[in-house]
């Protein structure tokens, strides 16, 4: 059994992560966002609590979304584990998942400094048609401002913005970061570098899961 949580900054590469280590293990990686819209969608009792929320234009609290991951993580797919992506954000929703039942044998911290972050996601493009993710310096355009695959043109994302960025940063050190030391507390926490490539950071985190 393999239940697993990243953590990290925004820009720290928990997505990119999570999909290689979903695919090495054959877990799924499960994301708040899809979940909620699963259980939307098939009308769950949890799916019609969240949709009063989301037509109302209002944020789904934490008890209805920790409802749908509980729902979630007993289907078959999770049999052997899952990656949980999304939750816990805060010591709250940490606490609630507990309750519920939802535990994690290990918790991933990819430690990446805020400097390393600001450059990595200010200088990120993203081509407005055909969706491809450029960086001003790691993986820039043949030509500047323009999408090698389909010659539209490159934006930046609100997102990554240098004051939105820093603004995630301390969203980040507030609410996510104490969980570090909640998980710590339970010993299922790992710090793990993020120095070099994908790869290799790829392979510290198989090293830490003992694969």
């Amino acid at each position: 059994m393999m239940k697993l949580i990243f953590l990290g900054p925004p820009g720290a590469g928990k997505g990119t992560q999570a999909a290689i280590v979903s695919k090495k293990l054959g877990i799924p990686t499960i994301s708040t966002g899809d979940m909620l819209r699963a259980a939307v969608k098939e009308g769950t009792e949890v799916g019609k609590k969240a949709k009063s929320f989301m037509d109302a234009g209002k944020l789904v609290p934490d008890d209805v979304i920790i409802g749908i991951v509980a729902e979630r993580v007993e289907k078959p797919d999770c049999a052997l584990g899952y990656i949980l992506d999304g939750v816990p954000r805060t010591i709250a929703q940490a606490q609630a998942l507990e309750s519920a039942g939802v535990r994690f044998d290990h918790v991933i911290s990819i430690e990446t400094a805020d400097n390393v972050v600001e450059e990595r996601l200010e200088g990120r493009r993203v081509c407005q048609n055909c969706g491809a993710t450029y960086h001003l310096t790691n993986n820039p355009p043949k030509s500047e401002g323009t999408c090698d695959n389909c010659g539209h043109a490159l934006i930046q994302r609100p997102d990554d913005s240098a004051a939105t960025v820093r603004h995630r940063l301390e969203v980040y050190h507030s609410e996510t970061e104490p969980l570090k030391a909640f998980y710590q507390e339970r010993n299922v926490l790992s710090l793990v570098e993020d120095a070099g490539d994908i790869e290799s950071v790829n392979r510290r985190i198989m090293a830490v899961l003992g694969k």
